[in-house]
């Protein structure tokens, strides 16, 4: 078992520093204030928000994302994570759970059961998808037809099918056809919006994602009266969402999805849409060894507990009272000397870790938040 599993609690109520390394420390007031934002951007320009329960898979995270029931869908990218959410449907601030991957065969059985307990919505991209569903309805006997989003591709080369394709006109034409699924919505991630340096340049993402659904929705039979969801989104793109204004789609609903919009990371700073104090997440770790003549210290936090993924920034990670510092070169470390480090992808960061410690304006620690684990 995890250390921290066994103590975390008893850490409430001291300094950060304290904490044993590494440990991932959460800064609730930024925390707070990223939500709050975003929240109020959503309801200023009047649309449906789906928070991604990826980055801080806990409940606490997710109740402060749909404002305690304001909004009640969720998009989830593993099984683990629809189950730990299951107290919010419970309590009767969740309805809707979005399972983000295209759906496989093996994991239907497992959505069969969960929706018996919260709205499932599942993901195709591929006709063979619909040949799945049709299958397991006649083996289980399952009359309902699923929900589904069909994902669309805009730019990001990752899952889903281009507006242009043919191959999407088939597959809603196959879903419409089949007794064992209906159309729910069209669905877009611009994961290449990480790419953007400029709010400009992230609202021309933005307006691509729209124009991307809007686009495949076209090819749906719009029957009188029926509803069709759009629903697009990133961090970087939620970020510009004020953009669109002027440029809402009519007579559909439209509907915004982010996940690491409240933890935020080096990755989301070097957008330029991120002030590096909406940081929430950060790690403390240890100084283990120095090696003055290579300019080089050995900290107790490397791949596992950061991450190995880049940006602009320099290193795996940066200490954050020392903008110079990186998690590569410095003379300066001593043995035992504890450093707080941004993180550069806090989706990857915050999986590794069995315990959040959240901290207050002052760096105290006053509560712990065990998040969920695994698929």
């Amino acid at each position: 078992m995890d250390f921290s599993l066994q103590n975390h609690e008893s850490f409430i109520g001291r300094p950060a520093t304290d904490l044993p390394t590494p440990s991932l420390v959460l800064s609730k007031p930024v925390l707070e204030r990223n939500i709050k934002q975003l929240l109020q951007d959503v309801k200023e320009l009047g649309i449906s928000f789906r928070p991604h329960v990826k980055t801080l898979k806990s409940l606490e995270v997710v109740r402060m994302m749909l404002d305690n029931g304001t909004h009640r869908r969720i998009v989830a990218s593993t099984l683990c994570e629809i189950r730990g959410a299951l107290p919010l449907a419970e309590e009767g601030i969740l309805d809707e759970a979005l399972y983000g991957l295209p759906i496989y065969p093996s994991a239907l059985p497992q959505l069969a059961a969960l929706s018996s307990k919260v709205k499932i919505v599942l993901m195709v991209d591929n006709e063979a998808q619909i040949d799945a569903l049709e299958a397991f309805a006649q083996s289980t006997g399952r009359a309902t037809p699923w929900p589904v989003f069909i994902k669309v591709d805009v730019g990001s080369h990752r899952a889903g099918l281009e507006s242009s394709s043919p191959a999407l006109q088939l597959l809603v034409g196959k879903v419409e056809a089949s007794a064992a699924a209906e159309v729910y919505g069209f669905y877009c991630h611009a994961g290449h919006s990480y790419a953007c340096r400029t709010e400009e340049a992230a609202a021309a993402v933005l307006k691509s994602e729209v124009e991307g659904v809007v686009r495949a929705a076209a090819y749906l039979d719009r029957k009188e009266g029926r509803k069709v969801v759009v629903s697009f989104g990133s961090t970087p793109t939620a970020h510009v969402v004020n953009s669109l204004r002027r440029e809402l789609p009519e007579g559909m609903e439209v509907e915004l999805h982010a996940g690491n919009f409240p933890a935020n990371d080096l990755q989301q700073v070097c957008t330029g849409l991120v002030a590096e104090e909406q940081q929430a997440v950060r790690v403390l770790a240890e100084v283990c060894s120095v090696y003055p003549e290579r300019n080089e210290a050995l900290i107790n936090a490397g791949t596992v507990a950061l991450t190995k993924e880049m940006s602009d920034v320099a290193g795996f990670g940066r200490v954050t009272d020392r903008p110079g510092w990186a998690v590569r070169v410095e003379e300066v470390f001593r043995v035992g000397q504890k450093v707080m480090l941004y993180i550069q992808h806090a989706c990857i960061t915050a999986a590794q870790h069995h315990v959040y410690y959240v901290a207050d304006e002052g760096d105290v620690v006053r509560e712990t938040w065990v998040p969920w684990k695994g698929w």
